[in-house]
């Protein structure tokens, strides 16, 4: 092998070394994008240690001491799209106004609790004494979800969603249309007495499940970001027994602005 030969050996394998040099220098360093920052789910720690958003408004929790009945934010007959005044009177003036009466009476005989927030006692159902312990999880239940319930309708409500309630059901369901018919259905397939509800669950994603009697989702360590309310006595007198036909009207009322500002609502937890 002539040395002519070697030498040109050489300018090759030096000259090739120096392109994939450049290529690999050409490509720069990859860049590996942080995760966005997501709020802290509720869970049942957070709960069981008082660390866990308001439920009942978005900026402070429902008090026990003693419980009051809240004032409704419109007429009874301002949701007459989907709602008549008489079943909106009874509602509110008869029903939630009992539950907080009943909620009162128990407390009476366990003062130490009224400094609890009703979120607190029902996220921690454990705590609460044996002897009122059902009765605060129906009264206080009831309490809190009307009390939610009436804030997320409104007489200038409907429509579709827009802001951040729009961008998560359309990522979360595909569409406004498909989560609708969930939850339509989840709420026409609920047995007996109880509500249906979207949620943020441990994971912070949004889910939607239902919930018999007056039991609120936070129970079970989820957050409810809004609720629909499928009693009998929230819909009877004007539809009978035709709850569908109740649940499709009700969106005609919901308060699109009011539940954008619950999706707001950040846990507490550090």
């Amino acid at each position: 092998m002539s040395i002519k030969f070697l030498r040109q050996k050489l300018v090759l394998f030096i000259t090739g070394a120096f392109l994939v040099s450049l290529l690999f220098a050409c490509q720069g360093t990859p860049i590996v994008e942080s995760p966005t920052p997501t709020a802290t789910p509720i869970t049942q720690d957070t709960i069981a240690t008082n660390q866990f958003p308001p439920v009942a408004y978005p900026d402070r929790e429902l008090s026990a001491s003693p419980a009051q009945l809240p004032k409704l934010p419109y007429a009874y007959n301002a949701l007459e799209k989907a709602i008549d005044a008489e079943t909106m009177k009874l509602h509110h003036d008869r029903h939630h106004a009992t539950y907080v009466e009943n909620l009162n009476e128990a407390l009476q005989k366990h003062s130490e609790l009224k400094n609890r927030s009703v979120e607190a006692m029902l996220g921690d159902l454990n705590s609460i004494p044996e002897d009122i312990r059902e009765t605060v999880r129906n009264n206080g239940g009831g309490h809190l979800n009307h009390t939610i319930f009436w804030q997320i309708m409104s007489p200038n409500g409907g429509g579709q969603p827009t802001g951040e309630i729009a961008q998560q059901i359309n990522q979360t369901f595909g569409s406004f249309d498909a989560f609708k018919k969930q939850f339509n259905e989840a709420g026409g397939d609920r047995f007996g007495s109880g509500w249906v509800w979207l949620v943020r669950n441990a994971q912070n994603q949004l889910q939607i499940v239902t919930t018999p009697n007056q039991d609120n989702p936070i129970t079970d360590g989820l957050y409810p970001i809004m609720g629909n309310d499928v009693w009998e006595h929230a819909y009877y007198l004007r539809y009978q027994n035709r709850r569908a036909e109740y649940l499709d009207n009700w969106w005609n009322v919901v308060n699109w602005s009011e539940i954008n500002r619950r999706m707001q609502v950040k846990s507490q937890q550090s």
